[in-house]
């Protein structure tokens, strides 16, 4: 059962609300990672689905994987759609059989949408990024994102091996081979940890030239609360703000750096939502959900984040070999994260910043009994770093003009 607000999911279909197709589609090509960051959300989450499932996606589901993405990407006129490889730690599997895979679905999709592109992409920690790997992965035009947690040895101790030993070393050889071939480097992901200064890892990670970073809140809820936030408080607006105070000094010092300093997705998003934009990313903006996973085993899943939950919070019972994309449209899950505002608690929707926040990362909301319909976690974070922002482009235009 999902535990959420109550959805009418026919009803919500017959009132002319209608589904946003996906179009980013995670294909997970290995269950397993070398590392054990001390915080990974999917090996020390509430969900161990993974435990089940094969460690290797077999090439069947690979292929059926790859019919699916074309059927909805003709049944919906798609022109572009975007397959991350992902894990675990994907290159697991090797750097020839991602490109195998990317060509799989390639195929298919030329087959019945010629006009369609597929982008492609791969999530790794670095540590297996070597000369080959990269030269594979770029001469088939996939893209490559590396996990870190800033751009030192001393930033990433929480990034280690199963051994205990610490996986900078390797990740920064990785990152080296990478950035000489700057057309397959798509940028780096980077989880705050509160304990680290954040101006030392906006510029030690700027130091590696990527051509975009991102600065990702900590995957957790109202049950299961980040570090820095206190336990047992019922889902409310106000609180501390240890992660705004964070990344406010993040956002000023990239603020005032040079023009070829590398985008930060969090703080161009809201000042794109500020602006009127629509929203890109799920930590913020109500832009609708069109993002889906496709595990080892088939099954056709909701974003990993939810594996913060609770078991199987993920799941939708749908799997490549009996489901289309379609179906999993329909799932309450997806249906409450596209549905906007209207999805959204009401001390959300009566929030002044809602349009911005947008209630924050959907896992974010979770409260053991009371399902998603609550603000973020990081309710009063997110609120606080949006004022920030405001007053500092506001600051940036000038008074006025009468």
């Amino acid at each position: 059962m999902w535990p959420l607000q109550t959805l009418d999911v026919a009803g919500v279909r017959r009132a002319g609300v209608a589904p946003v197709p996906f179009r980013q589609f995670v294909l997970k090509v290995h269950s397993r990672c070398n590392l054990a960051c001390t915080y990974c959300y999917v090996y020390r989450g509430a969900d161990e689905s993974w435990r089940d499932r094969p460690a290797r996606v077999p090439e069947e589901v690979v292929a059926q994987a790859a019919e699916r993405i074309a059927e909805h990407a003709q049944t919906h006129r798609l022109t572009t759609v975007h397959v991350n490889l992902h894990g675990g730690e994907p290159l697991l599997a090797g750097a020839a059989p991602l490109v195998d895979y990317t060509a799989t679905v390639r195929r298919a999709v030329q087959a019945r949408v010629p006009e369609c592109r597929v982008h492609a992409s791969v999530q790794t920690n670095g540590t297996l990024l070597t000369e080959a790997a990269i030269a594979a992965l770029a001469d088939a035009g996939i893209r490559v994102g590396v996990s870190l947690d800033g751009g030192t040895a001393a930033l990433n101790h929480r990034r280690v091996g199963h051994n205990g030993r610490p996986s900078w070393p390797a990740a920064t050889r990785g990152l080296r081979r990478l950035a000489r071939r700057p057309e397959a480097y798509a940028g780096v992901l980077c989880t705050i940890d509160l304990a680290s200064d954040p101006v030392e890892v906006y510029e030690s990670l700027a130091a590696l030239e990527p051509p975009s970073m991102d600065l990702l809140l900590p995957h957790a809820n109202w049950s299961a609360p980040p570090p820095g936030k206190p336990a047992g408080r019922e889902p409310a607006r106000g609180g501390p703000t240890p992660y705004a105070d964070w990344l406010i000094q993040a956002f000023d010092r990239w603020f005032g750096a040079t023009s070829s300093a590398p985008p930060v997705r969090l703080f161009a998003e809201i000042i794109g939502l500020l602006l009127g934009l629509p929203s890109g990313a799920e930590a913020v903006g109500t832009s609708p959900v069109a993002a889906v996973v496709i595990d080892t085993d088939g099954a056709i899943e909701q974003v990993d984040s939810l594996k913060t939950a609770y078991e199987g919070a993920p799941a939708t019972g749908f799997d490549v070999f009996h489901n289309s994309f379609d179906d999993a449209l329909d799932h309450p899950g997806v249906v409450a994260r596209q549905l906007g505002p209207d999805a959204l608690p009401p001390i959300c929707r009566s929030c002044p910043v809602v349009a911005v926040c947008g209630a924050g990362n959907y896992a974010h909301r979770y409260l053991s009994g009371a399902g998603f319909h609550n603000p973020s976690v990081y309710c009063a974070d997110l609120e606080k770093l949006i004022r920030h922002v405001a007053t500092r482009l506001q600051g940036a235009a000038g008074p006025a003009s009468s």
